[in-house]
């Protein structure tokens, strides 16, 4: 185990089915952190905006959504249906709503308004702020939480990526089984991600990548227990 001090915040940034979340979840887990996946408070007002009819190139439409949408995200209690965290959107459960296809085909394009990031930021840096988080999204290294003494970037092969993807959707009885167009929607999302004006994918010049291409949780844990003795030291 780490030595203390650890750090108080642990940052997690990474592209889409990276293995991020699997890692930031085990490794707060590990440490009696809280575990914070940011990813889905986005997939949570973009849920809303679908089932509310709110056009989804209306950024001022869903920053006033993203205003007073009732939003809470809860550490893993005694659910047993393989969840790492409950979110509930105007007090109902819709953790597994969160993976539905249009949710993946529409989370980007919502997440990229800037009204909408700044909300969300808001949120995620008074969560930061109470320290013992391990914070996982897009931009935490770079906008969220800067100052974080460990910041890792996460990343696996796009191919790798749709492969999960596509295990995770079979998983859960979807049946839009089309390897080459989750692909696609995958490299999709990379492009509009890394390339959106406001708070773009990418890592922050002190964060560290570490690769999950064909390699099991143990291992990163073991990896990233290594670089927090090192924070410590």
């Amino acid at each position: 185990m780490p030595r203390e001090p650890r750090p108080d915040v642990i940052a997690i940034d990474g592209p889409a089915a990276s293995g991020k979340s699997t890692l930031g979840f085990h490794l707060a887990q590990l440490l009696g952190y809280l575990y914070l996946d940011t990813g889905c408070m986005y997939r949570a007002l973009t849920l809303a905006a679908i089932r509310q009819g709110v056009a989804l190139d209306d950024g001022a439409a869903l920053t006033a959504l993203a205003d007073r949408v009732d939003l809470d995200v809860l550490p893993l209690g005694d659910e047993s249906d393989g969840r790492q965290y409950t979110v509930l959107l105007d007090g109902q459960d819709i953790t597994w709503e969160l993976r539905l296809p249009e949710v993946d085909a529409a989370v980007s394009q919502v997440s990229a308004v800037a009204g909408v990031r700044a909300r969300m930021v808001e949120r995620q840096r008074a969560v930061g702020r109470r320290g013992r988080v391990v914070m996982v999204g897009r931009d935490i290294g770079t906008v969220v939480m800067p100052d974080a003494p460990l910041k890792l970037y996460v990343i696996a092969t796009a191919e790798e990526r749709a492969r999960r993807r596509l295990r995770d959707r079979l998983a859960r009885g979807h049946d839009d089984n089309d390897y080459a167009a989750i692909l696609a929607d995958v490299i999709r999302r990379d492009h509009i991600d890394s390339t959106r004006e406001h708070s773009p994918l990418r890592p922050a010049a002190d964060s560290i990548i570490i690769d999950t291409t064909d390699r099991r949780v143990d291992e990163l844990l073991d990896e990233v227990l290594s670089l927090l003795n090192e924070v410590a030291a």
